[in-house]
């Protein structure tokens, strides 16, 4: 059994949806029960490999299909894409990355499964008071003065952490591996809040679009086609582990085909049509050449 991080960055709004409307937001994104935290199902990020994927490994990698589910399973299986940076809107520096200490010591703990031979995650996950964040470094571009930051319509009292700092270099060694200029991005907006603080942006932090469907003859909206549908907004930063099994495709087979996909935008969720859920994806440790 070999396991690898597959990072996924909308570079659109993405929907991932569950079906029924919950207040007033007819089609709102799946949530996990017990924390309210977005998702990305790990039954759609699959399909999505699995629709990419050359029809000479798809079945040995992904399985067979329903009508001959017999054959034997497949040889990879994705966990859900559980949110790791929420882009949110700042008073300075036009939005921030922001994360909590929970979802850093999640992904700390998904990534104990997994063999860094070079670059290795950093070994502590910073706290943070309710009414406070941190930052990576002095000269931020999410400070307003000295010691303030304001994400939405938030004011918190602003540090910065070396530990953090390290989270931020990791991170975008990990994202963007080749592009200096988005790694200095990702230092300079990498914020952490509390938890309590996080649970509130999720709440605010996410886009609510009004859709409808318009009467070719009357030019006028359709008689009940308005609709609200929520996403994630562009320039979220999800995490999965990805973890090869065993079966009819080696380890070695399987983080091949998947690097290759991971080379093409992709997209994720609903709403393909309107242009969301169109996404960079990345898998890391990347393999030495």
């Amino acid at each position: 059994m070999k396991a690898k991080l597959l990072f996924i960055h909308a570079m659109s709004p993405l929907h991932a949806g569950t079906g029924q409307g919950v207040g007033v937001i007819d089609q709102p994104i799946a949530r996990e029960k017990a924390t309210n935290i977005p998702y990305l199902p790990g039954s759609s990020i699959k399909g999505v490999f699995r629709d990419a994927c050359p029809g000479g490994d798809r079945e040995n990698i992904f399985g067979p299909k329903k009508d001959d589910a017999d054959a034997g399973a497949g040889s990879v299986t994705f966990n859900d894409g559980r949110l790791l940076l929420l882009p949110v809107r700042s008073l300075s520096g036009v939005f921030a990355w922001v994360t909590s200490p929970f979802i850093l010591h999640r992904l700390k703990r998904d990534l104990q499964q997994i063999v860094f031979e070079s670059d290795p995650p950093p070994a502590g996950v910073p706290s943070v008071e309710n009414e406070a964040c941190l930052v990576c470094k002095d000269d931020s571009s999410l400070k307003i003065q000295p010691t303030k930051v304001v994400l939405e319509d938030l004011p918190l009292d602003c540090t910065s952490s070396a530990e953090l700092l390290e989270w931020g270099d990791w991170l975008g060694n990990q994202l963007f591996q080749d592009d200096a200029y988005w790694k200095e991005v990702l230092v300079g907006k990498l914020c952490l809040v509390s938890d309590d603080v996080f649970s509130f942006l999720l709440e605010i932090g996410t886009q609510v679009t009004a859709r409808i469907s318009i009467d070719d003859k009357k030019k006028t909206v359709s008689s009940g086609a308005l609709w609200y549908e929520e996403a994630l907004p562009a320039e979220t930063i999800l995490a999965s582990l990805v973890v090869a099994t065993g079966g009819k495709a080696t380890p070695e087979t399987v983080f091949s085909s998947l690097n290759k996909i991971t080379e093409a935008t992709l997209q994720f969720g609903g709403s393909a049509s309107v242009g969301q859920g169109l996404c960079f994806t990345r898998l890391v440790p990347k393999e030495a050449a």
